[in-house]
């Protein structure tokens, strides 16, 4: 997984837990959205059927064998955990195959980091291994410590130290007179995705970049490192992408269109999504010596670590010199792809996925989700013994290169892509998960269904519910916005989808409804990306008893069989509706925020008073000054927004006042649900970006794993492109007229026919 923590805002409800058996089950059961009384009562008799299939062995052997050796792509394991897996999906009876794409995916041949002045340091770039690890010391199998993606190069210059290396860090910088140009800047890892770092670097005149996490943040300031605890150790560090995602993912040489054996493919010097400066991870034990060698201005007191040193900024005297190499191969990547055929709607697919590659062994990222979806496609298989079969298909996939770009969905995905838009109901994905609290992100017109399913699962430590505890937590300490949601709202808000896993082609690229799901908040470590990514680690600190892998498994088991099995697909559009409206209100209330404080800038400027740093032998500069905000035209979106709560109201309606349909006006309303929101794709795609087209969510252009919601009007905004902010403001408001228009469809399909 590319993402280690999410956004924990989940959908609740202070809702009782599913029947515990088929004899327990009232005799009113809960009301499910998209089934009648009696199909309910059905599927909820299976979902109990469902559950008893789990068996946390199960769990605990597949991901011992899947992490028993590292797997990333081009690696032999990398193939035969694909074809164990596809052996798995064959013997429970999926048709069952191995997609393969051909990918861009470079490794190190050459790593040298070395302090030449002032005084003489060089890195280790290397993790120790541990004895209480049993898979750490594989040195032969493993990937060595670095950015995939990153250019080559080799550069000798002074060093400063940026934070986080985010655009915000580089104006404090600026207000103190610093420059980057021309030097290498040292990041901390945090604060935004990782490729956004030699990004801005390389935007201010940087000739070289290195990311190192800091104790503070991932490390001893945390808790007792690893073994002793679950934290990242002094040589620990983390691998990953810095490939410019936000621009867009996938295969860097095929971009919008499958990498298959002999497609077309760029140059990969010319490729626009690789760095344009070699970057290099570090560990904290590595990134010491270089920060104590700094002098210049201390760094502010937010930016300072853990570390036993006084963080100052530079430039110099420090002065290192990074060299990089790497090997530009082409590498085939394994999708598995498992189908159980629908017996009523076989062309309505469900389609469920976690990706199986790694930078290491992965056993946290990505099996823990990988063998919860294992589970998951064990148990509907001993449904489909007793005779059961789904209305609809059900598709278990298993995503290979994920890790280097989400490389093996996306290119799939573009492969595929006309089909996957006629057929797919809703993209099921998970990642990495371990014990704690739901969290969940996706589209909002499936924010209901979800609660639904969160009501109907139990915590296996606390008693209650896994809404209710994820309710009870947003009351204790989420933001003033997640508290008053979870006191006053009976649907706690899903969160948005940016990117960071496989579903991103699929929402983003394709108007595929997604959702992404995981537990997390109690199992913390520093494993992440390392070579303490392992079995031990995991099973000591992260699941150890797999009782969360199994509520995974009943929770996304339960929304592949709701949405499979239901009389007609359980979409709502009034959660969406309230969505995108308060969107709306939070873009208007961003444009006159920055009005304000660009005249309240103004004032000061012209009175020369600025504030100064809290050291009194230092200066800063006045701010730059900003053209005053204009006033935006918002009408076309307000009047987008009026019509989008008209149709949804008029939808819910509807299937209120008329639960009876034919099969063919349910299978004519059902694909009128699920293409819904292929018509919030724009055709052009964002700004800069047109791989992205969805108008209501997308990842930032400069928080790459983060959201931005509305995002084409939301970031014109913020970079003061003020022509540009009135043209997205139309284009958004026709994306939300076309929903509506077809939420209305649905509608009127919905609707009882003429009294005679």
């Amino acid at each position: 997984m590319m993402l280690k923590r999410y956004a924990l805002l989940l959908a609740g409800g202070l809702l009782a837990s599913y029947p515990a058996s088929a004899q327990t089950a009232p005799a009113e059961p809960k009301p499910l959205l998209g089934f009648d009384a009696g199909t309910a009562a059905t599927e909820y008799q299976l979902e109990t059927k469902f559950d008893a299939q789990l068996k946390a062995d199960n769990l605990r052997d597949w991901m011992k064998r899947l992490a028993a050796h590292p797997h990333h792509v081009g690696s032999p394991y990398d193939k035969d955990n694909a074809e164990f897996m596809a052996g798995l999906f064959k013997s429970w009876g999926y048709d069952t195959r191995i997609d393969v794409s051909y990918v861009l995916f470079p490794t190190p041949k050459l790593r040298a980091l070395e302090l030449v002045a002032p005084t003489k340091y060089t890195a280790s770039l290397t993790e120790k291994p541990l004895a209480e690890d049993a898979t750490s010391g594989q040195a032969s199998e493993q990937l060595p410590i670095y950015n995939a993606f990153s250019k080559d190069g080799d550069v000798t210059a002074e060093l400063v130290f940026v934070n986080y290396g985010v655009p915000k860090d580089y104006d404090e910088l600026e207000r103190r007179g610093i420059s980057v140009k021309g030097k290498i800047v040292i990041a901390k890892y945090g604060g935004s995705w990782r490729g956004i770092k030699p990004k801005v670097a390389a935007e201010k005149g940087a000739i070289g970049c290195l990311i190192y996490s800091d104790p503070k943040d991932d490390g001893y300031g945390q808790g007792d490192v690893y073994p002793k605890g679950a934290f990242k150790p002094e040589t620990g560090a983390q691998r990953g992408s810095v490939l410019d995602m936000p621009t867009y993912p996938g295969d860097p040489l095929t971009p919008g269109y499958g990498s298959t054996k002999n497609a077309k493919r760029l140059d990969y010097k010319k490729a626009p999504t690789l760095t344009q400066i070699p970057v290099l991870p570090i560990s904290y034990g590595d990134a010491q010596p270089l920060l104590a060698a700094l002098a210049g201005p201390m760094a502010p007191d937010v930016w300072r670590g853990a570390l036993p040193i006084p963080y100052h900024l530079g430039p110099g005297p420090a002065k290192v010199h990074l060299q990089l190499a790497f090997n530009w191969k082409t590498e085939p990547v394994y999708n598995v792809i498992a189908t159980l055929k629908g017996s009523q709607y076989p062309d309505q697919w469900v389609m469920r996925g976690n990706h199986h590659d790694a930078w290491v062994n992965g056993a946290s990222d990505p099996l823990s989700g990988m063998v919860a979806e294992l589970a998951e496609a064990q148990a509907v298989s001993e449904l489909y013994k007793t005779g059961w079969r789904p209305k609809r298909t059900l598709m278990y996939c298993a995503w290979d290169g994920e890790e280097p770009g989400l490389l093996g969905s996306t290119e799939w995905a573009e492969t595929n892509a006309k089909q996957l838009q006629k057929n797919v109901v809703a993209y099921l994905n998970t990642d990495n998960s371990e014990r704690g609290f739901l969290y969940a992100a996706g589209s909002h017109t499936l924010e209901k269904f979800f609660n639904q399913v969160g009501r109907d699962v139990m915590d296996p430590e606390k008693n209650m519910s896994i809404n209710e505890r994820r309710r009870a937590l947003d009351l204790v300490s989420g933001s003033p916005e997640a508290q008053k949601d979870a006191r006053d709202r009976a649907d706690l808000r899903i969160a948005a989808l940016g990117a960071g896993s496989d579903y991103s082609p699929y929402i983003q690229h394709l108007g595929i409804p997604s959702m992404n799901v995981g537990f997390g908040g109690v199992g913390e470590g520093g494993e992440y990306h390392s070579i303490y990514d392992s079995f031990d680690h995991f099973t000591r600190f992260k699941d150890p008893n797999f009782a969360y892998g199994i509520v995974l498994a009943q929770t996304m088991g339960r929304a592949a069989l709701r949405l499979a099995n239901a009389d007609v697909l359980p979409f709502e559009f009034q959660n969406f509706s309230n969505t995108v409206a308060k969107y709306g209100t939070e873009v208007k209330q961003l444009a006159d925020n920055m009005r304000t404080e660009t005249d309240k800038q103004a004032k000061l400027l012209a009175e020369k008073r600025y504030e100064a740093v809290a050291d009194p032998t230092e200066t800063l500069l006045p701010p730059k000054a900003h053209e005053a905000v204009p006033y935006l035209n918002f009408a076309p979106l307000d009047n987008a927004l009026v019509k989008l709560e008209q149709s949804a109201q008029a939808y819910a309606q509807a299937r209120k006042a008329n639960t009876a349909l034919s099969n063919d006006r349910k299978k004519e309303l059902d694909q009128l649900l699920y293409q819904a929101e292929q018509q919030l794709l724009s055709a052009e795609g964002l700004p800069r970006r047109p791989w992205y087209r969805h108008q209501i969510y997308a990842p930032g252009f400069y928080t790459g794993y983060g959201v931005k919601t509305l995002p084409g009007i939301r970031e014109a905004v913020e970079e003061r492109k003020w022509a540009e902010a009135d043209e997205q403001i139309k284009r958004t408001a026709a994306a939300v007229e076309r929903f509506s228009a077809q939420v209305s469809r649905a509608a009127a399909v919905s609707s009882p026919p003429p009294a005679q």
